[in-house]
């Protein structure tokens, strides 16, 4: 990880933005730009020089974790502390992320300096960090091909599993234990089972409910390797499938085949979500089509670029985005087939190993 790098890239961002300093306190963006991995950090650049704030609790975690930025163990809140160690080292400017901020939050940087420098200290800009963390290094996409591998290996598995009578929590169960002995640190977001009538919900969490004898099952997951995430969907069918739900199923995973292939640098978001929804449109679907295409991931289960109807963001190479289009048809069912994807100098990767086709058990 070159955070150097990465700091010398953010604190040119926030003079562009019209700041001296810019202050971090959203903990992906801390963790990006020097590695701590702790749940209180207020990380501050000013010029050439970093300086992270943490409590006790840090110490040593701090020590071993932050390389290229002096750790304060501060007495006080951290957020605090950095704002009183700017006004000490004449910072004038600084810019504070005004997505990730709170009201709450803002109040305690106004309190922690003086009234007189108050004025205009702090310069509220976009999420510059977040900005940056869009396009990967190849370690970032390593990692993430890591947790995407480990996902569709663990899908593979599960086919082995579903039967009707199951449970949705205990399919969720099982997957989240197998997950964790082959070495998740996490998962990227409570499972989603969703099966026969519930698999119109998009988000349809594990619930008490029962695997049909006939219908979909949609699963939708992802793993933390490294603290990089991954997200995955597949859709599968219990028991013999109507002629309508095959049709339905071929028309979703050709739209998100038929997005996939639109991936490019150069490409904007809104040209992927197109290429995806006009797919369903032809096929009459597109009304039962109701969420964006995709996102982006890294440390966050949801990144930049959003890939949504008229977005203009311009794809870049290293950037990792899902392309995940669903139908969803209210108390009849509802799929969803979702990759991971890597833009790259050519088109794009699929970084998600699992098979798409049409799988009846």
């Amino acid at each position: 990880m070159n955070f150097r790098a990465r700091k010398r890239r953010a604190a040119g961002a926030a003079k562009a933005a019209g700041g001296d300093g810019l202050l971090v306190t959203h903990l992906a963006d801390v963790r990006y730009l020097c590695g701590f991995t702790g749940s209180n950090a207020a990380l501050v650049l000013a010029g050439a020089r970093a300086v992270l704030f943490t409590d006790g609790r840090y110490t040593a975690q701090a020590k071993d974790e932050v390389a290229g930025t002096r750790v304060v163990i501060a007495k006080k809140p951290a957020v605090t502390a950095a704002c009183e160690w700017m006004v000490e080292v004449g910072v004038k400017r600084c810019g504070f992320d005004a997505v990730h901020t709170t009201v709450a939050a803002f109040e305690t940087m106004r309190k922690a300096v003086p009234a007189k420098v108050r004025r205009g200290m702090f310069v509220a800009v976009e999420p510059l960090v977040a900005r940056l963390r869009e396009v990967k290094d190849a370690d970032e996409i390593a990692k993430i091909r890591a947790a995407a591998e480990l996902g569709g290996k663990l899908f593979d598995e599960m086919l082995g599993y579903l039967r009707p009578g199951l449970k949705e929590m205990e399919v969720a169960a099982t997957l989240e234990h197998a997950a964790r002995m082959a070495g998740a640190e996490a998962m990227s977001f409570e499972t989603i089972v969703a099966s026969g009538e519930r698999s119109a919900l998009p988000h349809g969490r594990a619930s008490g409910a029962k695997l049909p004898k006939r219908g979909f099952v949609t699963l939708d997951f992802g793993v933390v390797l490294n603290g990089y995430m991954s997200d995955m969907t597949r859709t599968v069918h219990l028991g013999k499938a109507r002629p309508e739900e095959r049709e339905v199923y071929d028309a979703v995973l050709e739209a998100q085949e038929t997005a996939v292939a639109a991936v490019a640098t150069g490409v904007t978001a809104g040209e992927v979500d197109e290429a995806a929804r006009s797919v369903l449109r032809r096929a009459g679907l597109e009304e039962y089509f109701t969420h964006s295409t995709g996102h982006g991931v890294g440390l966050e289960i949801h990144e930049g670029p959003r890939l949504a109807a008229k977005q203009t963001q311009v794809l870049q190479q290293g950037m990792v985005i899902t392309i995940e289009p669903g139908v969803y048809m209210p108390a009849r069912f509802g799929l969803r087939i979702e990759d991971m994807v890597l833009v790259t100098a050519a088109g794009s990767e699929v970084l998600t190993p699992s098979v798409k086709a049409w799988i009846e058990l």
